[in-house]
């Protein structure tokens, strides 16, 4: 198939293996999750009746006191007690193998096709790292929401005029992900970089 160079009158032949597949929702939705959960920091942690400290003594006789009788001080029901069922760190990764991974970028990739949602341009470099130029860039794309910007190597330039704006995400083509595809309005990418991408899903 073939994608419009924006500013250009070229087209881009790419591979349809890559860039015309099928919708995988359940796919597209078990990586995206993977991945989401890869970030969970998971390090809550409780203490147990076993693990406080103190306790190690019998409060009072077993009988004879007209008290429920009791072992330790740090049982669950009393004051500085443990935790019944307490909270430990655990981790939250799901294993996704590389081909469910790769499967899913390549249907994003060709879902954001579908859609209209990927632009591509012949480069992407500024002379000044000043945020006014950037979105004057933008402006003449008529790219307004949020949008991800991939690039074969991130320009200096170009990440420090974009690094204040919350809308705006920028990355290479190693540091792709499928959560920054789905969430992002339009995702900008050079000709590069979309290289780059369709030499590594093939």
């Amino acid at each position: 198939m073939e994608l419009q160079i924006i500013g250009s009158k070229t087209k881009l032949e790419v591979n349809d293996v890559v860039f015309a597949c099928d919708f995988n929702e359940p796919l597209i939705h078990q990586v995206v999750t993977s991945y989401l959960n890869t970030g969970r920091a998971g390090t809550k942690a409780q203490k147990t009746r076993s693990e406080v400290s103190g306790g190690g003594i019998k409060p009072w006789r077993q009988k004879g006191t007209g008290r429920a009788r009791a072992g330790t001080t740090r049982g669950p029901i009393w004051r500085k007690g443990g935790v019944t069922f307490a909270a430990k760190p655990r981790s939250y990764e799901q294993k996704v193998n590389k081909k469910m991974y790769r499967g899913a970028i390549r249907s994003i990739l060709s879902e954001l096709i579908r859609m209209e949602r990927l632009i591509v341009i012949e480069s992407l470099v500024l002379d000044s790292p000043k945020t006014k130029n950037f979105i004057d860039v933008l402006a003449k794309l008529q790219i307004k929401q949020n949008v991800l910007i991939i690039t074969d190597a991130v320009e200096e330039n170009l990440y420090l005029a974009s690094r204040n704006l919350s809308s705006v995400d920028i990355c290479d083509v190693s540091a792709i992900d499928p959560a920054s595809l789905v969430r992002s309005e339009t995702v900008l990418v050079t000709v590069a970089a979309l290289k780059q991408i369709e030499e590594m899903l093939k």
